[in-house]
């Protein structure tokens, strides 16, 4: 399994309309090849840091995804309210996954 993990810096005054913008950009995953999950987590307490995970089976199919209209589509909100957030993308390949 290959994860990326996206934290991204939202200000609480555009917290509400990058959820929105967010999770209606993620309409755009459906069908994907090689996606497992993706997730969109709010921060507790005084964070403002907010984290999305995408899990592909490998990452040629992240990759491949990358090249996509898929991607295109779930990218082309980039002027919606903290959208253009300061982020930070971090890749991983899963070495032991244990499941409930």
């Amino acid at each position: 399994m290959y994860v990326v993990v996206n934290t991204l810096e939202i200000t609480p005054d555009t917290a509400e309309a990058f959820e929105k913008a967010f999770i209606d950009s993620m309409a755009h995953l459906e069908g994907v090849p090689g996606l497992g999950r993706s997730t969109l987590m709010r921060p507790e307490g005084a964070s403002n840091t907010y984290l999305s995970t995408m899990e592909f089976d490998s990452k040629e199919s992240f990759m491949a995804w990358l090249r996509s209209d898929s991607f295109k589509a779930s990218h082309s909100a980039d002027q919606a309210p903290g959208m253009q957030a300061p982020n930070a993308v971090a890749s991983y390949s899963v070495i032991k996954d244990t499941a409930a």
